[in-house]
């Protein structure tokens, strides 16, 4: 519980206590009663009631969000020169007060939407690009006070600091920001450098009047209904464009396919060509050899062809005709059986004998 606030309790009840000690000696006063003790009622309650409002007004407690500024009429600044911390603070009763200020995150919005900023209405930022062209830009900026310059605040904005300080440097940040570049830079390549640009000025120049920049938020970017319509038929033709080349792209590769399949088949033929060349090489090359090796053959044994010649007739084949005054396609040998040799062998002759005269 706040102490400040149960003192000042006490001190209003203590002052209620008087005002009815007051009325209860009046009305015995009146009625010719004693009224002492009434007037000792009125004395102790005022005593009280003094010494409760002076301890009221001279305790403080600071929250933890807050600081409090405290006006002095004993400085001669006007101001004591640091400003009260969170937790329970003394000041001096009836020639000091506190001016309380909030350290929390604040957030301020300027938008096109009507219900989504601090004013009603349209509270967007009309700002034209380096190329002419008019935007509107929704924002939010979130921010606080220094705490170490809070002070500094109250002298030199006091409550003002954000409709006087925080709007219009926003406004014009944003507007400084947006003029250094195109309009196609801004909704595209260098939207987030621009954003930047627009966070570091304004926090720059919010800390230089004791304000901290927590965040800067660029929440919209609205065009003029004519750069809109010119932009939708830009994305248009571009689209059609794609289309076309698209189709280019398509053909293109269909009639790659159809070559690549062409330039297979070819090469299936001319492989085709090459192995049946090298089949019939080999095949010659094989019969060249049987050849030359039939040729060996019967140059060592002529009747060997005769042979073969027989052999590849019928083998049912017994008698043959054929016409007495037609040559033969082969020599045939010899019809008449070849008798073998015979040896003489020599008879003996008897030696002469001899006739004795």
């Amino acid at each position: 519980m706040n102490v400040a606030i149960v003192i000042q309790t006490l001190a209003t009840l203590a002052w209620i206590i008087v005002i009815g000690g007051i009325v209860l000696a009046v009305a015995r006063a009146s009625r010719g009663r004693d009224y002492k003790g009434a007037v000792s009622l009125i004395l102790i309650g005022l005593v009280l009631a003094l010494l409760l409002s002076s301890a009221a007004a001279g305790v403080v407690f600071i929250q933890p969000e807050e600081r409090g500024v405290v006006i002095s009429a004993l400085q001669p600044s006007g101001y004591r020169p640091q400003a009260l911390e969170p937790g329970l603070r003394w000041i001096i009763p009836f020639f000091e007060s506190v001016v309380r200020y909030r350290i929390s995150r604040q957030t301020y919005t300027m938008s096109i939407a009507t219900s989504e900023g601090q004013l009603e209405g349209d509270d967007s930022i009309t700002a034209r690009t380096a190329d002419g062209q008019e935007v509107k830009i929704d924002a939010s900026v979130i921010y606080a006070i220094n705490p170490s310059e809070v002070v500094k605040v109250h002298i030199e904005w006091q409550g003002r600091y954000t409709d006087e300080l925080v709007r219009p440097l926003a406004r014009g940040v944003i507007r400084d920001a947006v003029s250094q570049y195109g309009v196609e830079e801004v909704v595209t390549s260098k939207r987030q450098e621009m954003t930047q640009l627009m966070r570091d000025s304004l926090a720059q120049k919010l800390s230089e009047n004791g304000l901290i920049l927590v965040e800067f938020i660029l929440r919209n970017i609205a065009f003029s209904p004519e750069y809109a319509a010119s932009v939708e038929q830009k994305q248009i033709a571009e689209q059609q464009a794609l289309q076309a080349r698209f189709v280019v792209e398509s053909k293109k590769q269909e009639a790659e396919q159809a070559r690549q399949i062409a330039q297979g088949v070819a090469d299936a033929a001319v492989i085709r060509a090459k192995g049946e060349a090298e089949s019939r090489l080999i095949q010659a090359e094989a019969e060249a050899k049987a050849l030359l090796l039939i040729a060996d053959a019967l140059r060592d044994n002529p009747e060997l062809l005769n042979y073969q010649y027989i052999s590849k007739l019928a083998p049912g084949i017994q008698v043959m005709l054929v016409p007495n005054n037609a040559p033969y396609l082969l020599p045939l040998p010899t019809l008449q059986p070849v008798m073998p040799e015979t040896t003489v062998v020599p008879t003996p002759v008897a030696p002469p004998t001899s006739t004795t005269p």
